[in-house]
């Protein structure tokens, strides 16, 4: 996994079409921007679906 540390209006830039911008912090809440196109799926972990991968382990 890649870390990355950001300020607040900094962005962040995912190949050639999708961009995640630092919105700000509330406490232990951080507001993302993303930018992407239209046939990009961008869903919160608690709305995606659990899977197992070969080891038996959730992803």
């Amino acid at each position: 996994m890649l870390v990355l540390t950001r300020k607040k209006n900094q962005k962040i830039y995912i190949g050639h079409s999708i961009v995640i911008t630092h919105l700000g912090c509330d406490g232990q809440t951080v507001k993302l921007g993303i930018q992407a196109p239209p046939q990009v799926m961008i869903l919160r972990e608690e709305l995606t679906p659990m899977t197992k991968d070969t080891n038996g382990g959730a992803k």
